[in-house]
């Protein structure tokens, strides 16, 4: 009897387990409409033909005249985004080997042009992407031992092109502000201000927050699965479930329905002008706490609200509903123009979504370049704010 017992103990604690394990997979691993939907975004025309990562390179290199002009927006658009998105399928430090072995042993018949492109190729991925270099010390290492090649054994020219003075101190990836951030003071008390002021308020440190991420951020996220480590990504997450709280805190204070049901209605108004700015992130937060359970279950002061204010609620719950894959969300925001929060969960599931789905190579050496078409899109989609003005 107490034989079968255990065997039955053992066997339940099994079963939770594996279900446990299967929730958490469930939690990660992108269903068949996710992959989907992500692969619907905006991508550039992928490719005729996966190329290994030294024709890759050889593409990128062909795109550059002696002057350092590239070809045309095509090719401009394939050196940004491999410099950008190589690491995901080789380490940086790889790729940079690769040029300085390509450096080294061109013919001397190719050199005058070659070598030219090759230190255009490195100048353009050290001054758009300073930030690699800094959270990469074997990388750092090889640069400067491909700046003492060129230094020793090419022209003058070239030296001067890859001078790694041209990484600027201040312009860490991961940390530099957009040039359109200006420092603001910024107040939340939420009795002294009206509605407006309280959205534009919370959109300008939503933008700050923004700005401070970099694509390195985002491909540690995807990487990792986690914030943790990711500062820049953690006060983002940090302050939506901020917002969140604090929208119930605000009403679960007042003493009253009557009370209550005007700070709820102060908050739709918050809601409103949200949704002119075209801030997706904070009225996600703030549309969250609104329908949280500890404020639904308050029905004298449901009964209070009026009915058009019940009636935007009702609209914004629709607009930001998870129903097939937030795809009414995901049409408002993709006819937006200009300043415009995305929605940061929602477009981090994307990014693990095709990552996890699309192989990274083709045919064992050929890289799935559309696979990093498909990342690069969305990524600059999240990084197009940092060159926004915000409100």
């Amino acid at each position: 009897m107490n034989k079968t017992k255990r065997k039955s103990n053992v066997e339940s604690l099994s079963a939770m387990k594996t279900k446990k394990l299967v929730q958490r997979r469930r939690n990660t691993c992108p269903s068949p409409q996710d992959i989907s939907r992500a692969l619907q975004g905006p991508s550039s025309a992928p490719s005729p033909s996966a190329p290994s990562l030294d024709e890759l390179i050889l593409r990128c290199l062909n795109c550059f005249d002696s002057e350092g002009r590239t070809s045309s927006p095509r090719g401009s658009q394939l050196v940004h985004m491999t410099l950008m998105m190589h690491s995901w399928i080789v380490p940086s430090q790889t790729f940079a080997q690769k040029l300085l072995t390509l450096y080294k042993d061109c013919p001397p018949d190719k050199r005058g042009l070659r070598r030219t492109q090759i230190c255009h190729l490195v100048r353009q991925w050290m001054s758009q992407f300073p930030g690699v270099f800094k959270e990469d010390p074997v990388l750092e290492q090889t640069m400067g031992d491909l700046c003492e090649l060129v230094r020793l054994d090419g022209e003058k020219t070239h030296s001067q092109l890859i001078n790694t003075s041209c990484l600027s101190p201040h312009a860490n990836a991961s940390q530099a502000p957009s040039p359109s951030v200006k420092k603001r003071k910024v107040s939340l008390i939420f009795d002294h201000m009206e509605p407006d002021e309280m959205a534009a308020h919370l959109s300008y440190l939503e933008f700050k927050n923004f700005c401070n991420v970099s694509f390195l951020d985002y491909r540690s996220y995807v990487v990792r699965g986690s914030v943790r480590d990711n500062p820049a990504l953690e006060r983002s997450v940090m302050m939506c479930n901020g917002v969140s709280q604090w929208v119930q805190l605000m009403i679960l204070s007042r003493h009253t329905a009557q009370q209550r049901a005007q700070v709820f209605t102060k908050f739709i108004h918050v809601t409103q002008k949200l949704r002119a700015l075209q801030n997706f992130n904070t009225l996600m937060a703030v549309t969250g706490g609104l329908c949280h359970s500890s404020i639904s279950r308050l029905k004298d002061t449901s009964n209070l609200l009026p009915p058009d204010i019940t009636k935007v609620l009702s609209e914004f719950t629709e607009l930001l509903s998870s129903r097939s894959n937030y795809s009414n969300y995901r049409r408002v925001y993709g006819e937006c123009r200009g300043f415009k929060v995305p929605i940061l969960g929602v477009h981090l599931k994307d990014l693990i979504s095709l990552n996890e789905a699309l192989p990274d190579y083709i045919d064992e050496e050929k890289i799935n370049l559309s696979k990093l078409q498909h990342l690069y899109s969305n990524i600059n989609d999240l990084l197009a704010i940092h060159s926004c003005t915000p409100p």
